[in-house]
């Protein structure tokens, strides 16, 4: 593992979009497994999807996490404390 690197968790998509809710995110569309959600940030409207199965591949989990802290101004880490 490379210095400062965060081993992921594995994560739900429930728990994530649990967390993204506690952001300040709200629901503006559900399709199936795909939950579609939008927040107003300092950069626009931020819109992201989420995908509720049972467990998260760790590279969709690592993009979705980059997204929403670069778009909430926190880390990776921040976030995952939040989890």
């Amino acid at each position: 593992m490379k210095p400062g690197s965060l081993k992921l968790p594995q994560v739900s998509g429930r728990r994530l979009f649990r967390l993204f809710t506690r952001l300040g995110y709200k629901t503006i569309q559900q399709r199936g497994s795909h939950i579609q959600m939008k927040k107003r940030t300092r950069l626009g409207t931020h819109r992201i999807t989420v995908v509720v199965h049972q467990t998260l591949a760790k590279g969709t989990l690592h993009d979705v996490l980059s997204r929403v802290g670069k778009n909430n101004n926190l880390s990776r880490a921040e976030l995952l404390k939040m989890l």
